[in-house]
C-alpha cells in the first residue's frame, strides 16, 4: 500500500464532510506518494521530537490527531517550528497525514472513544446548532456524585489532574474531547447533568453549576490522547502487514 493509498482509505472513513470550516486536517507533508507503507507512527501531535524519530527510525508516514499545518508557512526556514519539523520530515521521504474534526465527528473516533472509557450506554451525538456534532451524551451504568466520577475520569484517562466545578448526583453525561467552552450551552440542552471536556475556560466553569450543570476539565491531550489507538486500529484494517507504534506527544509538565 503506497502513502497516497493509505491516506484514500483512511479518508473514505474520516470523510472531508466532516470537517470544520476552519480545520486544516488531511494529508501535509507528501515528498514521496508511491513509498510504500511499512512502518506508521501515531501520535495526538506532530511535535518536533515525533518528526525527527519518524525520519531518523525509517517510518514511512506520521499520523496525528491535530494537524501540522493550522496556519500558512510563508518559508521553508529552520528558524521556526513549522517549516522546520516540515524539512525534516521531507528530507527523509516520510509523509504526514492528520484527522481533525472530522476524527471529532466520526463514529468510533475521539468522542465515541472517550464515551466508551466511561462505559456510558445510549450514546447519542449532540453539537450547537447547525454544527456537526462532534459530542457524545449518554447514561453512566448507575448514577454517582461528581467528585466519584471525577476521580473515574482522572483514572481512567491517565491525568495529572481534573478541575470540577459543580457538585450533586449525575448520571446523563456528556463528552467533548479537547476544547469544550463552545459546547456547554449544547450540552445542557441535550438533557446532560454533567458535561467533561479537555477544557473548558474560566469563566463558563464559574457559571455552569450556576445553571444547573456540573463541569469537569480533564485537560485537552488527556482527553483526546486514547483516540490513538482507534487511528492504530484504522491503519492495521488498511493493511495488516503495516508496523505501528503509538508515541507519547505531549510535553508540558504539571509541576
Amino acid at each position: 500500500m503506497t502513502v497516497k493509498e493509505l491516506y484514500s482509505y483512511l479518508e473514505a472513513r474520516l470523510p472531508r464532510s466532516l470537517s470544520a470550516e476552519w480545520d486544516n486536517d488531511g494529508l501535509s507533508c507528501c515528498p514521496e506518494p508511491k513509498r510504500q507503507v511499512r512502518r506508521v507512527l501515531v501520535a495526538l501531535d506532530l511535535t518536533e521530537a515525533v518528526a525527527e524519530r519518524a525520519a531518523a527510525e525509517g517510518f514511512d508516514v506520521v499520523l496525528t490527531h491535530h494537524p501540522l499545518l493550522f496556519r500558512g508557512v510563508k518559508a521553508l526556514v529552520t528558524e521556526h517550528a513549522v517549516p522546520r519539523k516540515l524539512l525534516t520530515l521531507a528530507r527523509a521521504g516520510v509523509a504526514a497525514m492528520a484527522f481533525h474534526t472530522r476524527l471529532d465527528a466520526a463514529e468510533g473516533g475521539v468522542n465515541d472513544v472517550l464515551a466508551a472509557l466511561l462505559g456510558l450506554a445510549n450514546v447519542a451525538p449532540f453539537g450547537p446548532a447547525g454544527e456537526v456534532p462532534c459530542g457524545r451524551v449518554g447514561e453512566l451504568p448507575e448514577a454517582m456524585t461528581a467528585e466519584e466520577l471525577a476521580a473515574l475520569v482522572k483514572d481512567k484517562l491517565h491525568a495529572p489532574g481534573v478541575l470540577l466545578s459543580g457538585t450533586g448526583t449525575v448520571r446523563r453525561v456528556a463528552v467533548l474531547g479537547g476544547e469544550g467552552g463552545d459546547y456547554v450551552a449544547a450540552a445542557a440542552e441535550a438533557g446532560a447533568e454533567l458535561f467533561l471536556s479537555g477544557r473548558i475556560g474560566y469563566h463558563r466553569m464559574l457559571d455552569g453549576p450556576e445553571e444547573g450543570l456540573v463541569l469537569l476539565e480533564a485537560g485537552h491531550y488527556a482527553t483526546e490522547a486514547p483516540v490513538c489507538a482507534h487511528l492504530a486500529d484504522l491503519v492495521r484494517a488498511a493493511d495488516a502487514a503495516i508496523e505501528v507504534e503509538i508515541v507519547h506527544s505531549y510535553t508540558p509538565r504539571l509541576i
